[in-house]
């Protein structure tokens, strides 16, 4: 990962995914608009009335962040603006969407993702702040950041950084300190913490490879690096690196097959959202 800012080059494939994701989604709001009338209204406001998925993103989330001295109209056009300046994070956007899409058997389609998924609200929402961060608006970052741990129970730091193709799997109760970062392909369940040690300044928070898999419940404090394709068990805590396709579990958190010789995944845990496969190899674990 850059030591910079995280940025996603976008490709005329890219274009072209963003086009089909768009596709996929209207198609999929008119189908829920006819078997669902009640909700034809509300489809049609947020999607189906739109020319666009960073349209239809940025009112969105601007209904749903917004707050009685927060209107909506001002924060569509700080997403609307903000997606257009930069490309990317529209990338990024679809990005997630297909994550969610082929990781999580519980999400029936990307409109399903893109109106209730308040994981990859959350993220959509984070990206604009740090970007916010970055240009020195860092009231309105903090502002935004605010109703975002508010409206979704997510609470991510407006410098952290985030890759593309994250999911942020339920979502509740996560926590991303300042100065973490996280990969690529990554996928983090409910009530993961990234967080520092104590009152220390200074880079203190983890840094996440791409293709991590963090289990729920798990916590992770301090400037340590988890490796690229490594697995974080559900509860663990981790306080110090983590090998690359290695499996961390427990409290505090051991390598599965021991530090000299721990046992290496060979798939990618945080696409194929394998969270139990090392428990025959866990001889800690009896019932």
């Amino acid at each position: 990962m850059p030591a910079g800012e995280l940025r996603y080059t976008e490709s005329s494939s890219e274009v072209e995914g963003e086009a089909w994701v768009w596709a996929q989604i209207k198609a999929e709001a008119r189908r829920d608009a006819e078997a669902e009338p009640a909700l034809a209204s509300y489809l049609y406001s947020t999607i189906l009335s739109h020319s666009s998925l960073k349209r239809s993103l940025s009112f969105h989330l601007g209904n749903k962040l917004c707050s009685s001295t927060l209107l909506s109209t001002l924060l569509y056009d700080l997403f609307l603006n903000t997606f257009s300046s930069d490309p990317s994070l529209l990338a990024a956007a679809v990005a997630d969407l297909r994550a969610a899409r082929e990781r999580d058997p519980a999400c029936v389609s990307f409109s399903h993702c893109l109106l209730n998924y308040k994981g990859f609200l959350a993220c959509q929402a984070h990206r604009v702040a740090h970007k916010l961060w970055i240009e020195s608006r860092r009231p309105l970052a903090l502002a935004l950041h605010s109703r975002i741990a508010d409206v979704f129970a997510v609470d991510i730091h407006p410098a952290a950084r985030i890759g593309k193709g994250v999911l942020f799997d339920h979502a509740t109760g996560v926590v991303v300190g300042e100065t973490a970062v996280i990969g690529n392909n990554v996928s983090i369940l409910h009530h993961v913490t990234l967080g520092g040690t104590g009152k220390a300044g200074g880079d203190r928070h983890p840094k996440i490879g791409d293709g991590v898999l963090i289990g729920a419940s798990a916590t992770i404090l301090g400037n340590v690096k988890i490796g690229e394709g490594a697995k974080i068990g559900a509860g663990s805590v981790v306080l110090i690196d983590v090998p690359p396709r290695t499996t961390a579990v427990g409290n505090p958190a051991r390598l599965v097959g021991g530090r000299e010789r721990p046992s290496k995944l060979e798939d990618v845990p945080g696409e194929s959202m394998d969270h139990t496969s090392f428990i025959s190899e866990w001889s800690d674990y009896i019932i």
